[in-house]
């Protein structure tokens, strides 16, 4: 299958111009959740997930339109779905100032992008450890 060319004017937004595209976690169409299917358990919690593809169109329709802080945001936001809602507050947590090392930040860098494939984040969390290193709010190595 190949990627569509979104055009923001005419396909945003993407769940009234191109439903077509857009697909729950366990593949169902955005199109299958109607409140029917829900009372009948035909639809998970997991069903009602956003998906790495659809946060990635999101990004493609933010560059787009000149906000390419937002698909940046969004495109980390696809690399999060891989990953479990726990680490990802562990995560959150490591990075509030004073909590961790550099070497620490530095090793959250590596497992987003080795067990991850979230090259986005580890790129922030790479960032957040220099700028914090430079402002000196890194948590005091033991």
């Amino acid at each position: 299958m190949t990627k569509p060319t979104l055009d923001p004017t005419t396909d945003y937004p993407l769940s009234i111009n191109r439903r077509d595209l857009l697909f729950t976690p366990t593949g169902k169409s955005i199109d299958d959740i109607t409140l029917e299917a829900v009372m009948a358990g035909d639809i998970q919690a997991t069903d009602l997930r956003i998906t790495p593809d659809t946060l990635r169109l999101q990004a493609e329709i933010s560059d787009k339109v000149g906000r390419p802080a937002l698909g940046d945001n969004l495109r980390r936001a696809a690399e999060m779905t891989a990953i479990s809602d726990s680490r990802v507050l562990e995560i959150y947590n490591a990075l509030r100032p004073n909590a961790s090392t550099k070497a620490e930040l530095v090793a959250i860098a590596e497992e987003l992008t080795s067990q991850y494939n979230a090259t986005h984040l580890a790129d922030l969390v790479r960032e957040a450890a220099d700028v914090y290193e430079r402002r000196d709010i890194l948590a005091e190595s033991e």
